[in-house]
């Protein structure tokens, strides 16, 4: 069973906001995640982002694969611009 690190959409119709979690592969997108990571928020501007690293490192040692868009968004918050 490998976990992912992936976005779960919250907020109402046509102003999102998600959270970032880790979850099993076979876990739905809003699915019940192991574990709450920290959220992003696109709607505002700037747009907020906040991750809890420490957490995303250790789940990261552990073998989790981050998606596509986490990725990008953990390098957003290492890297501020």
């Amino acid at each position: 069973m490998a976990v992912k690190l992936k976005l779960t959409r919250m907020g109402s119709r046509k102003h999102p906001f998600y959270r970032v979690v880790a979850a099993t592969d076979e876990t739905r997108r809003d699915g019940r995640p192991l574990e709450f990571l920290g959220y992003y928020n696109p709607m505002t501007d700037p747009v907020q982002v906040k991750l809890d690293e420490e957490r995303i490192r250790h789940w990261m040692d552990r073998g989790a694969e981050p998606t596509d868009t986490v990725r990008s968004l953990i390098k957003k918050v290492r890297t501020p611009a």
